[in-house]
């Protein structure tokens, strides 16, 4: 995965349902900035039958009637949220509380604090269980939603035995939703110098690529395409980034965070606790949030004559970066 340095850099995930999230069947991606659609469920007599106390962001206590069978995914906004509801494009983070409609049986309970950890980046995505996807759309930042989701908006027909999810069980999900961040960097456009590649953004804000047919430059070079008002990123921050990447010798596309459906969240730093590479950190660093930067990375800040995956040695790179927020 481009920028990052190595698999063993990229920085620990949760583990059970929350990994299982993080790793694409439940990695959820939330947008802003656009108007909300109406919610993709609707309250229901099993959504309705979840009781959930506590206050939001504290650890809940829920009860729920066993079995829970919905035909459709079902959600009720147990404490409502501010701001617009979530859609497709945006990364958030959440407490994530995890049973077995079937059984009532407790899977996991995380990211609300203290011994649960830190929140889930989760985002509403084709990656993202259907049924969770729906239940998120429910809500905004401030919302705890209570989500039904039946077999068929779950892990289907076989359910998902690690888990202790069998055949035609039913998933309930609690869910407080802590953060969103924007779909796409919103800062005021400024105008790049020449010889850096074209940049022409899609209507969702994904970046078309085209290099000119020169010689790249020789050491990492910065341009701010968007000017944001946000945060500045510091050396050693997790930022939450759109990208994508391309080589100089004929820009082909070579990641992208837009084409995996979800803002990526890494650590950039000058120091060996970065998790990608050099050329990349320095882009970002000193940035402020709301930004779009381009940078070209020559190898010695790359790849360098080993190459990635996909990246052939000494291969100079060039990247369009989304800074979209700070954790």
């Amino acid at each position: 995965m481009a920028p990052h340095r190595s698999p063993k850099n990229r920085g620990s995930v949760r583990s059970s349902f929350a990994l299982i999230a993080t790793a694409g069947i439940i990695a959820l991606t939330l947008s802003g900035c656009v108007s909300a659609p109406a919610p993709e469920a609707g309250s229901g007599d099993s959504s309705n039958a979840v009781e959930v106390k506590g206050d939001f962001g504290d650890t809940p206590r829920v009860e729920f009637p066993s079995p829970l069978a919905p035909e459709e995914t079902q959600c009720t906004e147990v404490i409502a949220g501010d701001g617009e509801r979530l859609v497709d494009g945006q990364q958030s983070l959440v407490g994530l509380a995890v049973y077995n409609g079937a059984t009532g049986e407790e899977l996991q309970v995380t990211g609300f604090g203290g011994e649960t950890g830190d929140p889930v980046p989760l985002a509403i995505s084709e990656n993202t269980l259907p049924g969770l996807n729906k239940g998120l759309s429910c809500g905004s930042v401030g919302s705890r939603v209570a989500v039904v989701v039946p077999e068929k908006d779950g892990f289907g027909p076989n359910g998902n035995q690690s888990l202790g999810i069998e055949p035609g069980d039913s998933l309930v999900f609690v869910l407080d939703i802590q953060r969103a961040f924007p779909a796409r960097a919103d800062g005021a456009v400024r105008l790049s110098r020449d010889g850096f590649p074209a940049v022409v953004l899609a209507p969702d804000g994904r970046p078309g690529i085209t290099v000119p047919k020169a010689d790249p430059f020789e050491t990492t070079e910065v341009e701010v395409l968007k000017e944001g008002s946000g945060q500045v990123v510091e050396s050693g921050d997790t930022v939450v980034v759109h990208y994508t990447g391309v080589t100089w010798a004929d820009s082909k596309v070579f990641d992208s965070s837009w084409e995996k459906g979800a803002p990526a969240i890494m650590t950039v730093s000058d120091g060996a606790d970065s998790q990608v590479i050099p050329g990349f950190s320095e882009a970002i660093i000193g940035q402020k949030v709301g930004s779009q930067v381009a940078v070209v990375i020559p190898p010695s800040d790359g790849y360098g004559d080993q190459g990635s995956e996909n990246i052939p040695p000494n291969s100079t790179l060039f990247f369009v970066i989304d800074i979209l927020g700070v954790i």
